[in-house]
């Protein structure tokens, strides 16, 4: 069964050709001021996810989700699927892994701080995540906060 090898958390991703390209890649805290109303400012954030698929399953349609999500669970605050199917090039030798590569970039607000994950999954099977932490830099003053 195809498995999410890694989950990684960068300020950018991009995936082309088969190739992961991550920028600010690794990190596990981020420190954000706060609006007066209470979420985080906007953060600009990167995913990048690689999925294995066995010989065997190579040449089928399999379902990749990923989403963020507050430690304690909850509704995702940021969700996104898809399907992805993955052919055996010609001359690969018989018994092959196949890795397929995604990347995902968004922007999203965070209703306090504390912990959160990014969670992956492919065809249901095992779960891969990636925890973070968001800090409170303090209140940021009405007049900066964008209208």
């Amino acid at each position: 069964m195809p498995e999410v090898e890694f989950v990684i958390l960068a300020n950018h991703a991009e995936a082309h050709n088969g190739l992961l390209y991550l920028a600010g890649a690794g990190w596990n805290d981020a420190a954000l001021a706060f609006t007066p109303d209470g979420p985080s400012v906007p953060l600009h954030f990167g995913v990048g996810v690689s999925v294995l698929v066995p010989w065997t399953q190579t040449n089928r349609k399999h379902h990749l989700e990923v989403r963020m999500e507050h430690e304690d669970g909850g509704d995702p605050m940021f969700q996104m699927g898809g399907d992805l199917e993955v052919g055996r090039p010609p001359g690969m030798q018989e018994g092959s892994d196949q890795r397929a590569v995604l990347a995902v970039d968004g922007i999203t607000q965070f209703p306090t701080a504390g912990g959160y994950r990014i969670v992956a999954t492919v065809d249901s099977g095992k779960v891969r995540t990636v925890s973070f932490r968001v800090r409170n830099l303090g209140i940021m003053p009405s007049s900066q906060v964008a209208s």
